[in-house]
């Protein structure tokens, strides 16, 4: 089973083409989560996502509670904000993850953030610094789990890391 990275309600076509196309080159799906701040046959998201954007494997879900009934139950969901206590370092990536980021003005809902408080991470970054551009964050974040999990595109003959 492929990684996967969910956006909640993300606003900016061009995170959302980049993130696409980091998906496709990363073997992961995408899932969009909620209502978008743009319409996928926009043009801007097709550009970042380029001619890679047919190849994805694209979910799209009306709202949270939608998406949880999508996945198979027990899936290893890990959360990302820039307010979180636990580094991404330390974060428990399964073969079958979903990484779940917020949308790019407000992050995740603090609903679903207490909800899953056990398993949100932030990337480290420098103290003052508010928080890393949305792609950036996910491609950061899929290819640690990608080197953790040892699966991807290219992977072949490839051993986990150990920790």
């Amino acid at each position: 089973m492929p990684l996967n990275v969910a956006l909640f309600e993300p606003e900016i076509p061009w995170n959302t083409g980049n993130i696409g196309r980091t998906c496709v080159a990363a073997g992961a799906s995408l899932h969009l989560i909620g209502k978008l701040g743009f319409t996928l046959s926009e043009r801007r998201i097709k550009r970042a996502g380029m001619d890679y954007w047919p190849k994805l494997k694209l979910h799209q879900h009306s709202d949270f509670v939608a998406f949880e009934n999508f996945i198979p139950h027990g899936s290893s969901l890990i959360f990302f904000s820039a307010e979180a206590k636990q580094s991404f370092w330390d974060a428990p990536f399964m073969p079958d993850s979903y990484l779940i980021f917020g949308k790019e003005s407000e992050g995740l809902p603090k609903s679903l953030l207490n909800r899953h408080k056990d398993r949100i991470y932030r990337i480290p970054m420098e103290d003052g610094t508010r928080s890393l551009n949305l792609s950036t964050s996910a491609a950061v974040a899929l290819y640690e789990a990608l080197r953790r999990t040892g699966l991807g595109a290219g992977a072949e003959g490839n051993t986990p890391a150990t920790t």
